[in-house]
C-alpha cells in the first residue's frame, strides 16, 4: 500500500455507458463511505478505452458489460495484459447485463471464472443493467426487439453502493490488520 492516501482504480469496458456510470458510482462510493474515509481512500474511475495503468494503485476494480454471456474484448484483454500487476494488490471484478424482473440471464458470465483465476480476484458481483432502445444500434435493435428483450434501467444502485463500502471495508481492514466486518 502507499504511503498517504489509498488509492482504488476502478476501470470499466462499457459498450452505451451503463456500466461506466456503475464504475463512477462505485468510485464516489469507495471514497466516501465511512471505511473509505478511515483509510483516506481516493478511487477513480476510467474507461478501458484509457488502458490506464494499475501499477500505481493499491487495489483495482475492473467491470465489463455482458453481451451474449461474455464480457467485452477490452476488458479482457485488459485483465489478460495486466494481471502480474493485478496479482499482487487487491483486486475484484464487477458484470454488468442482466436485465428485467427477475433479472435475465441471471448466470455470472462464462469468462468470469477464468478471469478470476488469472487475476487472483477476491471476488465478483453482477449486477443488472440497462437496455435502452435510444443508445442501440440498428442490428442490436433488431436482437433486442427477436429476443423480446425488456427495455429499461434495471441498475441496482442500492446494490452498487452496498458492494462498494463492503470493498472499502475490506481494504480499510488490510490497512489495519483487522479483519473486515461483513
Amino acid at each position: 500500500m502507499s504511503a498517504g492516501r489509498f488509492r482504488v482504480l476502478v476501470v470499466t469496458a462499457s459498450r452505451h455507458g451503463a456500466t461506466a456510470e456503475i464504475g463512477a458510482a462505485l468510485a464516489r462510493t469507495l471514497g466516501n463511505c465511512d471505511a473509505g474515509r478511515a483509510v483516506d481512500l481516493a478511487a477513480v474511475a476510467v474507461p478501458v478505452e484509457q488502458r490506464p495503468d494499475p501499477a500505481p494503485f493499491d487495489a483495482v476494480v475492473v467491470g465489463s458489460a455482458v453481451y451474449a454471456g461474455r464480457w467485452l474484448d477490452g476488458a479482457r484483454q485488459y485483465v489478460a495484459m495486466h494481471a502480474g500487476v493485478l496479482r499482487t494488490r487487491p483486486t475484484w471484478l464487477f458484470s454488468s447485463g442482466p436485465i428485467g424482473e427477475p433479472p435475465f440471464p441471471p448466470d455470472v458470465p462464462h469468462d468470469v471464472a477464468p478471469l478470476m483465476g488469472l487475476t487472483g480476484a477476491r471476488g465478483h458481483a453482477l449486477f443488472p443493467g440497462r437496455l435502452d432502445e435510444e443508445r442501440l444500434s440498428f442490428g442490436e435493435r433488431s436482437v433486442v426487439t427477436a429476443m423480446r428483450a425488456p427495455l429499461g434501467d434495471f441498475r441496482d444502485w442500492a446494490a452498487v453502493r452496498s458492494w462498494g463500502e463492503e470493498l472499502a471495508r475490506s481494504l480499510a481492514a488490510d490497512s489495519s490488520g483487522v479483519p473486515a466486518q461483513t
